[in-house]
């Protein structure tokens, strides 16, 4: 059964989009069947990895159950990953839903006819807590935070963190961090070196080890379409979205081994 991530941050600008791409397209390079699922409006996930929305069925339409989650499918150039995209329609659509019964619920309800085609779903929720980010966060079986290391970085952290708590109690008592990622680091300023530590002093075990720089290849990349293994693999970029991959691919072997000693 796949597992269901979701890459959350109620701010703009975060690196979320970014993260979402790139952690899945180095899913796939390690061989994990890998499902994209686009929830912003803005559609960024579903051009970053090289797919135009226009004409396609959209995530929108299966959420309003219009068609078949598997009629929104669409294969991707990059090995072992899938997307459902998103478009301009969505933004219209949450508006939609607060009519629907289980409204809440709707993704998940959806993904459970695909769940187990896939190693892992990551979901790229839009930079709200609005009822798209509510559904994300009641299908996900866990939440990858993405934060910049910037002045602002931790504001807005404990309102999501309170929604998350509150997730937890009415719709997905299952839900769990699986991370918090530094990310846009500019290791000559003192401020990043201090949001670095304020990070890692509330999270703990919780914030990755991996640091995500600034980079420009990384901000160049989705203008052609490419996660930026496939734009270039040899930058600083790419080699620390390879080892956030690895760190969380090891993080589950860890406790899939945990789970079978105790077994």
């Amino acid at each position: 059964m796949g597992e269901i991530i979701g890459i959350c941050n109620q701010k703009g600008g975060t690196g979320k989009t970014t993260t979402a791409i790139n952690l899945s397209s180095f899913l796939g390079l390690e061989g994990k069947r890998t499902l994209l699922i686009d929830m912003d409006p803005q559609g960024n996930a579903s051009s970053g990895v090289g797919l135009d929305p226009v004409g396609k069925n959209s995530i929108y339409d299966v959420i309003s159950d219009n068609v078949k989650i598997e009629q929104a499918i669409y294969s991707t150039d990059w090995p072992n990953l899938s997307l459902i995209p998103s478009d301009i329609s969505l933004t219209g659509g949450e508006v939609e839903l607060v009519s629907f019964n289980q409204r809440e619920t709707l993704l998940r309800q959806r993904l459970i006819e695909v769940k187990d085609n896939y190693d892992y779903i990551i979901i790229d929720a839009p930079p709200s807590l609005g009822l798209l980010t509510v559904n994300v966060l009641s299908a996900a079986d866990s939440l990858l935070i993405p934060i910049q290391c910037e002045y602002y970085a931790l504001e807005g952290v404990s309102k999501l963190m309170h929604t998350i708590e509150l997730i937890k109690e009415g719709l997905n008592q299952n839900l769990e961090i699986e991370g918090v990622l530094l990310v846009m680091a500019d290791f000559r300023t003192r401020l990043t070196l201090q949001i670095i530590e304020e990070v890692r002093s509330y999270f703990k075990s919780k914030a990755f080890s991996i640091i995500v720089p600034r980079n420009v290849k990384l901000a160049e990349a989705p203008s052609f379409g490419k996660p930026i293994y496939f734009y270039d693999s040899s930058c600083v970029g790419a080699k620390a979205y390879s080892g956030l991959t690895q760190e969380l691919l090891g993080q589950k072997n860890k406790a899939d081994s945990l789970v079978n000693q105790r077994g």
